[in-house]
Order: C-alpha cells, then sequence, then structure tokens
C-alpha cells in the first residue's frame, strides 16, 4: 500500500514553493523596514500555554489542537497559532529587559485538526508580527500601515481592511450580559454548537457561519454601543491615524475573532476570491495576555496572515522557479570530467551551473538545457579540450561567442545571476 500524505498536510513542490519564497522574502523586507525583528519558536508547547491563552471555551482548544502526552507523560500540542508562543518566548528570555518595546515576526506551520477545505488545513502556514509594550492607538495604526504596506508589496489589492473594537474588562462584561440575554431569547434558532457555547463564550455565536445563526443574530446588540469612555477613544483615534495615513478601511462592528484574549481593536483583510474562508489576515490587541502567563503587564497588538490563502489568491508578481545561468554540455569520458570541474568551480563563483551526469546523447543534453531555460550552454568535446577554446552559446538571444575555457568562470561570474 502506498503511504501517502496526511489529509490535509501538504506537500509544497518546486514551481510552488518560489511563490512561497517571494511572499516571505517581501514580509522579512517590509517587516524590517518598520523596525520588526524576526523571533523562531519550538512548533510543539506546553499544552496548557494554549488553554491559558486561547481560552479553553473556545473551539480551537475545545476540538481542534494536536494534544499528545509525551514519554514523560507531559501534556504537550502542536502549535495551533503563533501569538502565544511568542509570548512565552518573550517572558522566559525576559526580552523587556532589553528594550520597552518589542517588535517581533513569525512564520512557520501551523496545526489544527478539522476539516480540510480550500484555505483551511489541518498543517497550515502563517506569516505574523506582534508588538509588545506600546498602549497608544498610534502602534494601532502602524500595525495596519505595515500590513496594507505587505499587501502592496506582493500586488493583492482584492482585499478589504475591517475593524472593530471589543472593548476591555472594564466595558466588556455588560456587554456579555447583553448579549446574553438577547440569545436567549433566540436560543431555538442557533445551531447545537451555540446554544451550548453561548453563556460560556456568548462573542463566538457572532461569528458563526451557520446561515440560521447569522439570521437569528442579525438584530444582535453591537460591543460598540457598549464601549467605556477610555475604549470609545481609543478606536476613534485608532480610525483617525488611518484616515491619515490613507489607509481605507471599514467598521465591521460583528467581528470578534475566535481567540479569548483580544480586547480593544481587532481587524481582519477579507476577500471575495476564497468563499466562506474570506480572512486573508487578522489579529488585534492582548493588552492582558503577556500578564496572563506570568509575564509583566504589558499590551500588546499584532496579526497573523494565512500563506496559503495568499497563494490561492493568485500573487501578480511575476514568479519563476530560478533558471541555470549555464548547461554544460559533454561528449566523452575526458569531457565529462572537465565539465564537472567547470560546474563546481562555476558554483562556488556563484553561477548556476548545471550539466549531465549520465552520458546521455548531445542532442538529449541541449533538450534538457533548453526544458530547464538555461540562460547559456557550452558544449564540451575532444576539440574544445585539445584547443582550450569553445562557444558559448546565449539560448535567450541565439547567437554565440567563442571563449578560452579559462575565462568561463569569470566571464560568468560578472554576467551575474539570471534568476
Amino acid at each position: 500500500m502506498a503511504i501517502n500524505a496526511i489529509k490535509g498536510m501538504n506537500d509544497i513542490l518546486p514551481g510552488d514553493v518560489e511563490t512561497w519564497q517571494f511572499l516571505e522574502t517581501a514580509a522579512r523586507r517590509v517587516f524590517g523596514t518598520y523596525g520588526f525583528a524576526e523571533i523562531r519558536t519550538p512548533v510543539v508547547e506546553k499544552t496548557d500555554l494554549f488553554c491559558r491563552s486561547i481560552g479553553e471555551t473556545t473551539d480551537i482548544v475545545e476540538k481542534e489542537m494536536y494534544t499528545f502526552n509525551d514519554k514523560s507523560d507531559n501534556s504537550l500540542t502542536l502549535r495551533p497559532e503563533g501569538t502565544a508562543p511568542v509570548m512565552r518566548a518573550f517572558i522566559q528570555n525576559r526580552l523587556h529587559t532589553l528594550d520597552p518595546v518589542n517588535k517581533l515576526y513569525y512564520m512557520g506551520p501551523m496545526f489544527r485538526y478539522e476539516r480540510p477545505q480550500k484555505g483551511r488545513y489541518r498543517q497550515f502556514h502563517q506569516i505574523g508580527a506582534e508588538v509588545i509594550g506600546v498602549e497608544s492607538p498610534l502602534i494601532d495604526a502602524q500595525v495596519l500601515a505595515m500590513l496594507h504596506h505587505y499587501f502592496c508589496e506582493i500586488g493583492i489589492d482584492a482585499v478589504q481592511l475591517q475593524v472593530n473594537s471589543l472593548g476591555c474588562p472594564e466595558c466588556r462584561p455588560g456587554y456579555r450580559q447583553a448579549l446574553t440575554l438577547f440569545l436567549e431569547s433566540r436560543l431555538t434558532s442557533l445551531c447545537t454548537d451555540c446554544q451550548r457555547r453561548y453563556k460560556t463564550n456568548p462573542l463566538r455565536v457572532l461569528d458563526c457561519k451557520v446561515p440560521g445563526c447569522k439570521e437569528a443574530t442579525k438584530e444582535a446588540p453591537s460591543v460598540l454601543q457598549h464601549l467605556c469612555v477610555s475604549c470609545e477613544d481609543h478606536f476613534s483615534a485608532v480610525k483617525e491615524n488611518l484616515t491619515a495615513l490613507d489607509i481605507p478601511f471599514a467598521v465591521n462592528a460583528r467581528m470578534v475573532r475566535g481567540l479569548d484574549y483580544y480586547v480593544r481593536t481587532t481587524f481582519e483583510l477579507v476577500t471575495d476570491q476564497l468563499g466562506s474562508q474570506n480572512a486573508v489576515a487578522a489579529g488585534g490587541r492582548y493588552d492582558g495576555l503577556v500578564e496572563s502567563l506570568d509575564g509583566p503587564a504589558l499590551p500588546g497588538i499584532g496579526f497573523a496572515i494565512g500563506v496559503e490563502r495568499l497563494v490561492l489568491m493568485k500573487v501578480s508578481a511575476k514568479i519563476s522557479a530560478p533558471r541555470p545561468d549555464i548547461f554544460l554540455a559533454s561528449v566523452g569520458q575526458e569531457a565529462t570530467e572537465k565539465a564537472f570541474v567547470l560546474m563546481s568551480q562555476l558554483q562556488r563563483a556563484g553561477v548556476r551551473a548545471e550539466m549531465d551526469y549520465q552520458g546521455k546523447s548531445l542532442k538529449a543534453q541541449m533538450r534538457r538545457a533548453n526544458r530547464l531555460q538555461a540562460r547559456y550552454a557550452l558544449i564540451l568535446g575532444e576539440q574544445e579540450l585539445q584547443t582550450g577554446l569553445a562557444d558559448l552559446k546565449d539560448m535567450d538571444q541565439s547567437s554565440q561567442q567563442q571563449i578560452k575555457l579559462g575565462d568561463l568562470v569569470g566571464l560568468m561570474e560578472g554576467s551575474g545571476s539570471s534568476a
């Protein structure tokens, strides 16, 4: 029986991986411009980290985490999201003692057990960023400006920024009570999941995708009507700052996000190109998260981008697989050995070089050079070895020039890479 990949966990093959590299390189370039540094955390963490940060009544913790006991009977979990591990690393390594403001970004795989569908997989990848230590609404606007900049950089404009405020521990209890009373009056119209969680996590009912729940909660009270003065001022400042930066946005009062740690500003970048999985990036403030994990009382804000969803949206930039700078074709054992040495010298000089290893015919070798779209080709045979001269063929221009074999590395090194 053939061994196949686990359902919902996909291979990224040559020809596709170049798009991933483009997205990651653009993130490093843009985020670095805004003063962010990369952080890398393990893919496995203690289960308690996610129960305490995400919330035990969330769908992620209740139904979606890959959790197991190791040989020492410790409960471990494959990370379902990136913020909690970054906060754990921030606290454990006391990064706040190095700088009062920490700007961090990450990229890598996350894991959730759910039904695989377009844009949603069991192993998926995120590019995320976090700012820890700044309460000012200016940083909210800057984070959103950076996100907007990134999407411009990768050539995706079919997205809309939606923003909301979820209030704070002072004003949210009043909203939760009002929403719970409203949901009780429509309980029979809600799906089984929402009937179960409407008391423990009523805000999640507003995010339910079941049509009946959407219809039943159309008239639900708005969180924006229950904000305290401080939260209302903060949200107003965020909107004013976005306007000052010419960042287009819309207010979506029903946006609640799926994680318990969010407060105040929340946001999503949504598109109509991915069906029901319409969010390609999302995030918000988590001002109490660091303290809840036994760290200092520092505010924070961040976001995560779904890489698979970006790939599905077909980045408009021209991305192609790297092609060889030169293909060395050889005829005969002695010429093949010389080609091998030349190829190694070229590669050490930073030139992408390829050759035939199996003694195929010259015609077959040139076919492969064409298939690989090599920029140049050079044929080595008995005559070229004797004279030390060979024809360097420009495959793009259909022209050629005679060169000394001893000059090949210098000529190719000066021509630059064709990738």
